[in-house]
């Protein structure tokens, strides 16, 4: 395990808003994930309205994002033990993505923009997104301290909710003035803002790499220790459902709330700014919540509230407001209850996985929870056309109902978690200690 000097003092961590390098690894997830949020509605209104997509469209546009997690997931997550220095892998992820996502304005101004277009787009950041992902699970030990753990995911889930409040409104504001094509160059700039950020860490890493036993052995090591722990593969088998599910209400719900529920654009990216609301929440309450309680029984508390946004989702009708309004609270509801499991979902996995297989775990867990996402989206488009939009959203519903069960009959449910433990108080005149404690790493970031 290699040590962390850089958040450490000889009596405890330094609290985390004192810490340069989380500073900054916080900075580049809030402007990555503000710039995310403009694109999650610019890119499927250009699609929807621009180029007229089908749902059939819409659904792959939704799976190319997360395509890659089936193809290199697993591959990425060993290559990511092997490496000595992952930081410079990171950078260079974001400058293809911000690379990639400029061609979407360029292509719509020479004529050649198409769904296509889109479809490819989405692939490429998915890529550099799979690859991020592996590589900033074990780099975050260089950074924060393993008492400061669940405060740590806290505080990047509180990035994630500012974004998803500020994005929608700030898309909907540039699709308005600018229209969608051009305001998906806010997701460019804010790719290479975060890739800045990120080479400005100054934290040194020593992380040892581990040594090559061939590809496929690696891998099975990996998939073998989520599928042979009782608790890894609950929390992997919940958020491959709720992630299939809620692919598939995302891959419709941009046509739904135009077409059947009557909302204009401005309304749908205001419901997400109302599950951005509910995410601070969350974040706020977490940390707290889990010094008393442990991760466990929020997870588990956490999980019971999923299914209201498929519900509500699934009666929307009647005036327009009353219809928002609706949405609005659920969305909200479902933010708060997102951010308390990812934060416990990832805590707990930092605590039960073997240091040496991190990489692994994690690639592992994105392979699954990730890799549904595109067989969610491909579903959700076919039974679209099939069934219709509400009746399938009333399915989704019925089939996250399954995420509370994996975990109410896992030993998450019977055996609670301890208390965190409470940082000691940092004497700010003592220099880094050299053997400090190791950092453990975070939940990787999401796109």
């Amino acid at each position: 395990m290699t040590s962390a000097t850089s958040g450490s003092s000889a009596t405890g961590p330094v609290p985390l808003r004192k810490q340069r390098d989380y500073r900054f690894l916080l900075s580049a997830r809030a402007v990555t994930e503000t710039g995310t949020e403009v694109s999650r509605l610019a890119v499927p209104l250009t699609a929807a309205v621009l180029l007229g997509a089908s749902p059939t469209q819409m659904g792959m546009l939704t799976a190319a994002t997360s395509l890659p997690y089936l193809l290199i997931g697993l591959q990425a997550g060993a290559l990511a033990d092997r490496l000595r220095r992952h930081r410079p892998v990171m950078v260079a992820c974001d400058t293809v993505s911000a690379l990639a996502m400029v061609t979407i304005p360029a292509a719509w101004i020479t004529g050649l923009l198409s769904v296509p277009w889109l479809i490819a787009v989405a692939f490429v950041v998915g890529t550099c997104s799979v690859i991020f992902r592996a590589v900033n699970f074990p780099h975050l030990v260089t950074v924060i301290h393993e008492n400061q753990r669940t405060e740590a995911l806290a505080g990047f889930q509180s990035a994630f909710a500012v974004a998803t409040v500020a994005g929608p409104g700030l898309a909907g504001l540039l699709v308005h003035l600018i229209t969608a094509p051009f305001a998906i160059l806010v997701d460019a700039v804010s790719f290479l803002a975060s890739a800045f950020l990120i080479r400005s860490i100054k934290a040194p890493e020593n992380h040892t790499p581990a040594p090559p036993r061939g590809m496929w052995t690696e891998i099975r090591e990996g998939l073998g220790t989520v599928a042979g722990h009782p608790v890894l593969r609950a929390l992997c088998a919940a958020g491959v459902t709720i992630n299939f599910f809620g692919s598939v209400y995302m891959a419709l719900f941009v046509i739904y709330a135009l077409t059947v529920v009557g909302l204009p654009a401005g309304l749908v990216g205001a419901i997400t700014a109302f599950f951005g609301v509910g995410g601070l929440l969350g974040a706020a309450l977490v940390p707290r919540l889990t010094r008393r309680f442990g991760e466990n029984r929020i997870l588990a508390c956490s999980v019971l509230l999923f299914p209201v946004d498929f519900v509500v989702a699934a009666l929307a009708s009647g005036p327009v407001w009353r219809s928002f309004l609706s949405l609005a609270a659920s969305a909200a509801i479902s933010g708060t209850a997102v951010v308390a499991f990812s934060v416990c979902m990832g805590a707990i996995t930092l605590r039960e996985t073997p240091a040496e297989l991190r990489g692994r775990v994690s690639a592992t867990q994105s392979f699954m929870i990730q890799g549904v996402v595109t067989l969610g989206g491909l579903a959700g488009g076919l039974a679209g056309e099939l069934l219709g939009l509400r009746p399938v959203f009333w399915i989704s519903a019925a089939g996250v109902l399954t995420t509370i069960a994996w975990i109410w009959l896992s030993p998450l449910r019977h055996s609670p978690s301890p208390p965190l433990p409470i940082p000691a108080t940092p004497n700010p005149m003592t220099p880094p200690g050299p053997d400090a404690p190791a950092p453990d790493d975070d939940l990787t970031r999401t796109r």
